[in-house]
């Protein structure tokens, strides 16, 4: 297999070239490790790489294959989001208020998936915590999108997207508070899942901003995210009698069947939605039709639901400010957000919360009567990189809820909700549409988006940059 072929494989079938013996897993990794070398100057997605480590990794992993040894992801290499916890790295959240200690254990999800035989490579750049859906930062500077380099690659996983946007890596872990897997996917022609909340294990953090964020991954094939929840899944609803140990990855490999589809481009918050983006959403809308689906416009009763993530997102990050050892070193801008959240008072935090079961009755009344809710991922294309530099925290806050409007919605909710590739523009600009299942029903997400990608090809399409 040629090499550059080899990179954008997917984890899924980078396991099996494995497992049959056709490449190493050193090979995988010295692989990566040039094109990390070559390629993410111009990206800046990575913020470090254990190429030591990851190489006496994979030799150990070829020795396992050599002896017999099976394992999910024996020898394939990932990506960390720096947010998530790297046993012997500093977990920095895009930020130099941390102490420089490492962390002394891996994270629960990390955990399992070095278990798995997954090879870690190194951490991704996020936001400074996390908190924007770009990849800025005035301590690890600009990330860029393959796609486009003056454009963002979302965030705040737009590191992880970066970088397997660009064959830098099959998959990378990224966090979901209130878009921060589906928002990069989008911009960087990804698959990006945020799993039903608690299906993967937060340790050994009790939850992120107050139970809105989740722990996923980002991958260019819906049966590679599939086999990645497979392998960090809490519960896979695998059991003793029968039922398959691979849940998430075979409802990727089978027919949805005829589906009820309600789709609605209604915006939580008022603000146009660009042509481009109406264009990919209606034409998905048509897609799903022809295929034989059962679509009908809906109205989604957002309500409240934008004062509910407010609230917990301010709270959060004020939380996560005052958290950390040196918070005098953070931006101004982060400064600016701490304030606000500080102005959440516990009782308007404990109203935010109460009202999320009745929110998710009302929102999941949609889907009472259909199986998946069909919405834009993103009201705009991509951000100029940039955009918001030396804005302060109220400006540059309203200016992205109008670029991400659809998302966070279905963080409140904790159901399961993906950005599934929908075209580029004339320009070869990412599109993306957000398909939101029922509670604990990533299955049909997964079956009806892998359907979507037999007919749209997206992972055969590869950026300038990446070659």
């Amino acid at each position: 297999m040629d090499a550059t072929d080899l990179a954008f494989a997917g984890i899924a079938r980078q396991a099996e070239l494995i497992r049959d013996g056709e490449v190493t897993p050193r090979e995988l990794v010295e692989l990566y490790l040039e094109r990390i070398e070559r390629i993410d100057p111009r990206l800046n997605a990575i913020r470090t790489v254990y190429a030591e480590r990851a190489l006496t990794e994979a030799d150990q992993a070829g020795a396992r294959r050599r002896a017999g040894g099976e394992r999910t992801l024996l020898g394939v290499p990932i990506l960390i989001k720096d947010d998530v916890d790297v046993a012997g790295d500093v977990t920095a959240y895009g930020s130099r208020a941390h102490d420089g200690r490492p962390a002394v254990a891996d994270s629960e999800v990390v955990r399992r998936l070095r278990e798995a035989g997954a090879i870690v490579l190194g951490k991704t750049h996020v936001p400074e915590l996390m908190q924007w859906p770009f990849t800025e930062s005035a301590t690890f500077g600009v990330t860029r999108n393959p796609w486009d380099l003056g454009r963002v690659p979302g965030g705040s996983s737009g590191g992880s997207a970066a970088a397997v946007a660009a064959g830098l890596v099959g998959a990378a872990l990224g966090t979901d508070g209130a878009g921060s897997i589906r928002i990069p996917a989008a911009c960087c022609g990804l698959f990006g899942l945020k799993p039903q909340r608690g299906r993967v294990s937060y340790a050994p953090k009790l939850d992120g901003w107050g139970g809105l964020s989740v722990i996923g991954g980002l991958t260019r094939s819906v049966l590679d995210t599939g086999r990645y929840l497979d392998t960090i899944a809490e519960d896979t609803g695998a059991s003793g009698n029968g039922a398959s140990a691979t849940p998430f990855a075979d409802a990727a490999q089978r027919e949805p069947g005829r589906l009820r589809i309600g789709y609605s481009a209604k915006t939580p918050l008022p603000g146009p939605v660009g042509k481009e983006q109406r264009g990919a959403f209606e034409a998905t809308v048509e897609l799903l039709a022809s295929l034989g689906h059962e679509v009908e416009e809906v109205d989604v009763p957002y309500n409240d639901t934008v004062l509910q993530v407010i609230a917990r997102y301010l709270h959060g990050i004020h939380e996560d400010a005052g958290e950390l050892p040196h918070p005098e070193r953070l931006e101004r801008r982060t400064r600016g957000m701490a304030r606000l959240g500080s102005l959440i008072t516990p009782a308007l935090y404990a109203r935010a919360r109460a009202a999320e079961g009745r929110s998710t009755v009302r929102l999941n009344r949609v889907l009472a009567d259909h199986d998946v809710l069909l919405t834009p991922a993103l009201a705009q294309l991509p951000l100029p990189v940039g955009r918001y530099e030396g804005r302060g925290a109220l400006w540059t806050f309203n200016g992205v809820a109008r670029f991400t409007p659809y998302t966070a919605t279905w963080n409140v909710t904790g159901q399961p909700a993906a950005a599934v590739p929908a075209g580029f523009t004339e320009a070869g600009v990412p599109l993306s549409v957000q398909l939101v299942g029922r509670p604990h029903d990533e299955a049909t997400l997964l079956s009806l988006s892998a359907q979507l990608e037999a007919e749209r090809s997206w992972a055969d399409r590869r950026p300038a940059v990446a070659a």
